[in-house]
């Protein structure tokens, strides 16, 4: 009997674990916050603070509300500590950490930061912490308490792999075999990523008013899908935007003032060095006529293997002159990439929230802290503004950098990058009209005004392509000198592909190899018809981007005819097996799924509509990413200001029994959009719930 009772209690300890967690120092903060959060009709939060601190702190208990899961998960995932709560398939996660040395010196680095963004991390983990000590029985190990510095290390966490640093060192560690998916926690669907921004202001207006959309394309749930918020201060913040899990600032938004937004951008961000090694001593490398030690530790990777049960294992990691180094065969390979000691991507993103005009927003951008993304601008003054934003290395013309380069000498070891004024820009051109969509920064605009390619040396990497999304916005804001309210956000919903675009190119090419192949004549009439729309009724959408596959840019399909007759012949029997027909409307194929909601969409990859799908039953398509949380913003001649906003699902991404878990999925389905509350007033008046997280 004695035995029974002791296996157990053995077995109750392993399997079950009570957090026993001290939240005090924190708890100890809260009643110095002063915050009140105003949930609108649709759950969307408003915090109305004191301070920015205390806004921050609001921000993170309302985000705690929406999607605890993913925020713990955003916090394991920078502390290099993922593995133990989600399982081996993280532990490339958690040695990437390592690797990168995220963790290294951060208290003080933290400690060098501007004392406002000190003061909003600092609330933003108190609110999260408030969140956690009163939910403990959700909580996951080693994730609390949350610190202000755990804030600054999620973006330097999550930026190179936006960038796609986390590929190269994938490579490198496939010697042999696949490589592992450092970046699988972030997006584990391999979802594309892509974005829209386009302005007019007011000489490209009908009506001389000032109009952006802000139209990131994210996935829709997880780590970098966007969080609706308002941020109002008594400081003179009145910030909306979407967000990031883990981050106390908005990323791209509006305030009273201006309106940004970003769109992810490729430049050459990162170069790959073989060192030269000492034979007699496995961390001596030579550079130049100099002898240096690598830098070696042994971290510890905990992994969860099944519930409670889990396995460390230590793994070497190096850290050269170059950078982060790892052993591949009898080779040492280093890595260097822009913004490798950067830490202030928070500090920059909230003094850009903070700006009032096309100056200060200058100013913010001159920080030079964040490696990547175009940036597109407008403001209440009637200013368009774009910058191709990259920390570019200044490299040395004189090497191969897209091979491999030599680890011995230091004229390979670049430093320092072109300064912000230097990159590429428009500002004010005379069209009154700027677009970026993924696209190369030397089409910004039409007519002059575009930046001048040959003033940039090809080491810099920047693209040339045109997505379809760019031709698109070219040929409807760029050939429209008088754009209406209305004909501006029609245009943003705009379905085609371009007759100039690759996929299009692609069919014709393929359709002319093809003529009289009986055995697919009825497929090649379906293709031979379609004119590259994607609305919901298009009969002929289906089979051919079943078959052609565009991603979010299209100018890089490159298929064999054998791929596509391949294809076709399975899209084919797939559709007769499902839909009983090949000419099947897209919008039977393309939904929007999301607990008992079931709606078709019209879009697809690559076009302004932008809808990236993943197979779902039946046949059917389960949209994941694209056209996420967007907006609007305007202000009329006068300068008043209006803005509007949708995201496919809801406010809440936690549990399908919140109200808010899909209630927004009709508007977005069938195109439509919220007014945002802008003012305080507002905001009361419409609200239907107002409480203070502080309170007891």
């Amino acid at each position: 009997m004695a035995t029974t009772i002791l296996v157990l209690a053995i077995g109750a300890a392993l399997f079950t674990w009570k957090p026993s967690i001290d939240f005090s120092d924190s708890l100890s903060r809260v009643s110095s916050y002063e915050v009140q959060i105003a949930r609108d009709p649709w759950g969307v939060p408003h915090m109305m603070g004191k301070r920015h601190a205390d806004s921050a702190f609001g921000l993170a208990y309302a985000h705690a509300e929406d999607d605890f899961l993913t925020l713990q998960d955003v916090l394991l995932a920078a502390r290099g500590q993922l593995a133990a709560s989600n399982g081996l398939a993280m532990a490339a996660n958690d040695y990437y950490v390592q690797l990168i040395r995220i963790r290294k010196d951060l208290e003080a680095r933290f400690a060098m930061l501007d004392p406002e963004i000190k003061a909003v991390c600092q609330g933003y983990a108190d609110g999260l912490n408030l969140y956690a000590s009163r939910h403990p029985d959700q909580l996951k190990r080693h994730a609390w308490p949350a610190r202000p510095e755990d804030l600054i290390a999620g973006a330097m966490h999550k930026l190179p792999m936006m960038f796609g640093m986390h590929n190269d060192i994938g490579r490198l560690l496939s010697n042999p075999g696949p490589p592992p998916q450092l970046a699988a926690w972030m997006n584990p669907q391999k979802i594309p990523m892509g974005s829209n921004f386009m302005a007019v202001g007011p000489s490209r207006s009908s009506d001389a008013a000032t109009r952006a959309c802000i139209n990131s394309h994210q996935p829709w749930t997880g780590p970098v899908a966007w969080y609706e918020a308002h941020l109002m201060t008594e400081e003179g913040q009145n910030l909306y935007g979407g967000l990031f899990p883990g981050s106390p600032v908005i990323f791209l938004g509006h305030n009273d003032h201006v309106a940004w937004g970003h769109t992810v951008n490729h430049p050459d961000l990162v170069d790959i060095y073989e060192l030269e090694m000492d034979p007699k001593d496995p961390l001596r490398y030579r550079v130049d006529d100099q002898w240096y030690e690598l830098e070696q530790t042994f971290p510890v990777l905990e992994i969860r293997l099944w519930r409670e049960i889990r396995w460390k294992v230590k793994r070497e990691v190096l850290h050269s002159l170059y950078g982060p180094a790892l052993r591949v065969g009898d080779r040492v390979l280093a890595i260097r990439y822009a913004g490798m000691d950067s830490f202030r991507q928070l500090e920059q993103w909230f003094w850009m929230g903070q700006s009032t005009d096309l100056v200060s927003f200058k100013k913010a951008m001159r920080r030079q802290s964040i490696a990547m993304f175009n940036t597109g601008y407008a403001d209440k003054e009637g200013n368009v503004f774009y910058a191709y934003n990259a920390l570019l290395p200044n490299r040395a013309p004189s090497h191969d950098w897209q091979s491999i380069l030599p680890g011995n000498t230091r004229a390979t070891l670049w430093s320092d990058y072109l300064p912000f004024d230097e990159l590429p820009q428009v500002e004010n051109p005379p069209s009154g009209f700027i677009q970026n969509c993924n696209s190369s920064p030397y089409q910004t605009t039409v007519g002059e005004g575009n930046p001048n390619p040959e003033a940039y040396s090809d080491v810099f990497g920047i693209e040339t392509w045109m997505t379809n999304r760019a031709l698109r916005a070219i040929e409807l804001y760029g050939e429209d000198t008088s754009i209406s309210q209305e004909e501006f956000f029609r245009y943003k919903y705009d379905k085609q592909y371009s007759e100039k675009s690759s996929l299009m190119e692609n069919i014709r090419q393929f359709l002319e190899a093809s003529e009289e192949e009986a055995e697919f004549s009825e497929a090649l009439e379906v293709l031979r018809r379609w004119d590259g729309d994607t609305s919901k009724d298009n009969p002929h959408a289906a089979l051919s981007l079943l078959t052609f596959r565009p991603n979010s840019n299209t100018s890089r399909i490159h298929l064999s005819e054998s791929d596509i007759r391949e294809r076709l012949q399975a899209v084919s029997r797939d559709l007769k097996e499902h839909f009983g027909r090949l000419d099947v409307p897209w919008g039977e194929v393309n939904r929007l799924i999301r607990g008992e909601v079931d709606l078709p969409l019209g879009g697809g990859p690559d076009t302004l509509r932008a809808i990236y799908g993943r197979p779902s039953d039946r046949g059917r398509l389960g949209g994941v990413a694209g056209d996420c949380f967007f907006q609007f913003v305007q202000w009329d001649d006068q300068g008043k200001q209006d803005a509007w906003a949708i995201q496919p699902f809801g406010s809440h991404m936690a549990s399908d029994e919140s109200p808010h878990y899909s209630d927004q999925a009709g508007l977005f389905a069938t195109e439509q959009l919220r007014k945002i509350p802008l003012t305080r007033a507002e905001v009361l008046e419409s609200a239907e719930l107002v409480y203070r997280p502080q309170d007891p």
